[in-house]
């Protein structure tokens, strides 16, 4: 459906004021190809950068938020005196040193981040003659994006554990290491269990926290802060995250078939609006093994197969499978073990929780388990998938929804105006060049004559008969339906 049968339905609300219809006969000063309604020639919108620098200031204030609740009194569960799982020594010198996590947990994570995203980004697919300055556009925005997902991972972990911690004050495997209780007064501070009981056994009693006469306030504080972990929460929100990085950014990953109609090798690249050109077709993998291409063209002959497979008698679907295992590889095992060793250092400081007698297996197992979330949803906030997301982040906001999308709206990276994906970066796109079927044109291209001139400018009479041209016929009609 051409996009002048549907704008009027979805001109909705925005932040920034959107073309009105009296600039419809004149959009050619109008760049819509950036992801924004604005004039040629215009810089970066700000109210986009100002909505990243928002998020940034919120993960700040919940940082902040989270360390005065590590600060403040918790609630103090009463316990028994007589109770053997919070009976275990205080380990002064401990494994894993909240000085330590933060380097280990914190500023290890960055510094692996800014040296992927500095060097290897954006990889081995840049166009020749692309500039340089866009390269150092992707490689920051690929540095901001992970430094921000990684923030939202570390924060939100944080802030849940800290809370989670305040709330329930439950006591640490060493507790009555660190209350020192008043025993010669042990009467007044029961309230619960068997109150009647005699002696000094004080089995089935329950005591209040006041009994605690320790004179250290962080210590004995601390004391009702086991559940759930903050060093496994922690160490697995950034470590867990810096893990699914690495194996996005260096392409490890289970392999797996493409599914039928995904969308060609050309859109993974790193600027794809400087590869797809009228005259070039990048091609996802082909059944070469079973197929020949013509000489001089681009085209898959599918009337030439391999007469010793025919002679020997193995069926089309056969063929159709050994084409498909060729489609995917398993990575080197080297940097499958480069990227998993964020995660075993995860699981080694959660578990130097339970030998310095920190936390209780559930609480490590919990905090782990939030830790886990956090990391997984940061990522996938902010990275396509690693399966067939290439290594890439998404893209940034669109300027009308950098703040706000509203009800009908799927997609933060669309228009309130045209209501369509912007099919490429406009500093990417190459100057002149067009894409001949672009959605919004308003005018269906037409498949029996090629969309490009010849020598002498002119179309050539007849019908092209080629598979590419009814591939693109295939790809066009499918989009105009979706």
């Amino acid at each position: 459906m051409p996009d002048d049968l549907v704008r009027p339905l979805i001109h909705g609300r925005s932040f920034s004021p959107a073309p009105t219809f009296e600039d419809r006969g004149n959009m050619t000063n109008i760049d819509l190809s950036g992801g924004a309604a604005r004039r040629k020639g215009a810089k970066v919108s700000w109210v986009v950068w100002l909505s990243y620098g928002l998020d940034w200031f919120i993960l700040i204030v919940f940082g902040v938020i989270g360390y005065i609740l590590g600060k403040i009194a918790p609630n103090k569960r009463p316990f028994s005196l007589d109770d053997r799982n919070i009976a275990f020594p205080y380990t002064v010198n401990e494994t894993v040193p909240v000085w330590l996590l933060i380097i280990v947990g914190i500023l290890v994570p960055i510094v692996i981040i800014a040296v992927i995203c500095l060097i290897f980004v954006p990889g081995a697919t840049v166009p020749p003659g692309t500039p340089k300055s866009l390269i150092w556009r992707r490689k920051l925005w690929e540095l901001h994006t992970g430094l921000l997902g990684l923030g939202l991972a570390v924060i939100a972990a944080w802030f849940i554990t800290n809370t989670m911690k305040n709330l329930f004050g439950k006591p640490r495997p060493d507790l009555l290491s660190r209350c020192q209780p008043d025993l010669e007064n042990l009467e007044k501070y029961i309230i619960g269990g068997l109150k009647g009981l005699q002696g000094a056994t004080v089995a089935g009693q329950l005591v209040s926290p006041e009994i605690c006469k320790n004179k250290d306030d962080h210590m004995l504080n601390d004391g009702f802060r086991s559940y759930p972990s903050g060093h496994s929460s922690s160490s697995a929100a950034s470590l867990i995250y810096l893990s699914l990085f690495i194996a996005s950014k260096f392409a490890i990953t289970i392999p797996f078939v493409a599914p039928a109609g995904s969308a060609d090798a050309s859109q993974f690249t790193a600027f794809p609006s400087r590869t797809r050109l009228p005259d070039i077709k990048v091609t996802g993998p082909d059944t070469y093994e079973l197929s020949a291409r013509g000489a001089g063209t681009g085209t898959v002959r599918s009337t030439t197969i391999d007469s010793a497979l025919g002679n020997k008698g193995i069926t089309r679907h056969n063929q159709k499978l050994l084409a498909v295992r060729r489609q995917a590889a398993a990575p080197p095992i080297y940097l499958l073990c480069i990227a998993v060793i964020p995660f075993f250092g995860s699981v080694f400081i959660a578990g130097s929780r339970w030998w310095d007698f920190r936390h209780h297996g559930f609480d490590i197992i919990f905090g782990y388990l939030i830790g886990t979330v956090t990391a997984i949803y940061a990522f996938r906030y902010y990275h396509l998938p690693i399966s067939h997301g290439a290594g890439w982040a998404w893209g940034p906001r669109s300027h009308d929804k950098a703040f706000w999308a509203g009800v009908g709206s799927f997609s933060y990276a669309t228009e309130h105006l045209r209501g369509e994906y912007r099919s490429g970066d406009e500093e990417e796109a190459l100057t002149g060049v067009e894409e001949p079927f672009a959605r919004g044109t308003g005018v269906a291209p037409n498949f029996s004559r090629p969309h490009h001139p010849t020598s002498a400018g002119t179309p050539p009479a007849g019908p092209l008969k080629d598979t590419a041209i009814e591939e693109q016929e295939t790809a066009y009609l499918g989009a105009e339906r979706i």
